[in-house]
Formats: structure tokens, C-alpha cells, sequence
């Protein structure tokens, strides 16, 4: 199990994330949240991934709002957790990404984010140096910044009934990155990769975290 530790930005904003896995552990993973905080799936996410041997460092994005969000998967937590992300700029986010990477510097580290950090992630890759590979999952913004170029590998995930996602939006992507990796899940819907969501899909979550943790093994090293 993690902890909760303390961490600045370099804008001096304190806030804090989630920490798991070995203080000894060779490489990192930078971990990034739902709208829904780091919650409780979230601290989840985090200690099985750092079970594959990385120290994992999941920041409280929300913290610049409102310290210690965690919610829920039902439609006033959707909107809460909506409203909060609308508060918070691109920049600022990006400021308490590089001070997570800075709390796993010198290991060699990855970035993975899912549904609002699906989308981050790959601002990961694009906005920042300090990854050697970022994976995003169910990103709904990433179409929209889907012109900038990766700084590291990429691997991108979605599936095929995400209502929030049209399959048009991930085929530009592809087309305007034919380097990245994008897989598509058929039957599978948004969230697909969260237990307490009732769009969880076993079957896809099994095969997306299989090739999630493949790209860590050959990039992050």
C-alpha cells in the first residue's frame, strides 16, 4: 500500500499525491487521474502497476482547487469533477506533472493517465522531456492537440463504443501520428479500464494493460 506525500511545484503551489512501490525500485511511473481525483480506483491503479517493480507518484491535480477530492462514478460526481478540471489551466497542470517526474528523478520514468489523463499523458509526451514513454487511455482530449509532436514513444488506447470519443476523433489522430501506437477495443466503452464503473470490460482492460506494461518494459529503461 501507498502513502500520501507532499509535493511543490515550481510555481510554489503545495499540493499531494499518492506514492507507491519500492523507494529502491530502478524506474518510475508517473500516474494521472480521472476528473474523479485520486480516488480510490486510482490508488488501486497505482499500487498494481508499482507491483511490476516502479516507484509510482499520482499527483491530487485538484489539489489547486480543492484539496483532497475523491469521487464517485455517478452524475454529480461527473459534474463536480467537471466544474473543478474547468478551473484549472493546461500550464498549471503540466507545472504539477514536471514536479511529480522531478520527486522520481534521476529513474527512468513513464507517464500513464486515464480519461482526463488519458489526455494529459500525451500532453506528457508532447508538452514535456522528462518521459520516455507515455500511454494514454480513453484521452477525450487528445484530438483536439492532436497535431503536436511527441517527445517519447506514445501508445494511445480507446474503445470502440466510447459515446464521448467518436471513432472520427481517433482516426485523426492516427492520421496525424502514424507513429504512435492506437488501439481500439471493440465493445468496450469509455471507462473501460475502472472497476467501479459500469462500463468496466474485462476483456479489454486485460489486453490494453498487457500492452501498457510491454511499452514501459522496452522504453522505460
Amino acid at each position: 500500500m501507498g502513502e500520501m506525500i507532499n509535493m511543490t511545484a515550481s510555481c510554489g503551489h503545495k499540493f499531494q499525491a499518492y506514492a507507491a512501490g519500492d523507494t529502491a525500485s530502478q524506474r518510475g511511473i508517473v500516474i494521472v487521474q480521472e476528473i474523479f481525483g485520486v480516488n480510490s480506483h486510482m490508488r488501486q491503479i497505482s499500487d498494481h502497476l508499482a507491483s511490476f517493480g516502479y516507484r509510482v507518484v499520482t499527483p491530487a491535480l485538484f489539489d489547486r482547487v480543492e484539496r483532497g477530492v475523491e469521487l464517485g462514478y455517478d452524475a454529480a460526481g461527473r459534474d463536480k469533477g467537471l466544474a473543478l478540471r474547468a478551473e484549472i489551466t493546461d500550464e498549471a497542470v503540466m507545472r504539477d506533472i514536471e514536479a511529480s517526474a522531478a520527486a522520481l528523478s534521476p529513474r527512468p520514468m513513464g507517464m500513464i493517465g486515464y480519461c482526463w489523463g488519458g489526455t494529459i499523458a500525451w500532453w506528457g509526451a508532447t508538452r514535456s522531456k522528462s518521459f520516455k514513454a507515455a500511454i494514454g487511455w480513453y484521452g477525450g482530449g487528445i484530438a483536439a492537440t492532436r497535431s503536436e509532436k511527441p517527445n517519447c514513444p506514445v501508445q494511445l488506447h480507446f474503445g470502440a463504443e466510447d459515446k464521448g470519443i467518436p471513432l472520427a476523433d481517433v482516426e485523426s489522430i492516427r492520421k496525424a501520428q502514424p507513429d504512435v501506437g492506437i488501439f481500439v477495443y471493440p465493445g468496450a466503452e469509455h471507462g473501460f479500464g475502472c472497476h467501479d464503473r459500469p462500463s468496466f470490460n474485462p476483456r479489454a482492460n486485460e489486453i490494453a494493460e498487457h500492452r501498457s506494461l510491454a511499452f514501459f518494459a522496452e522504453h522505460v529503461v
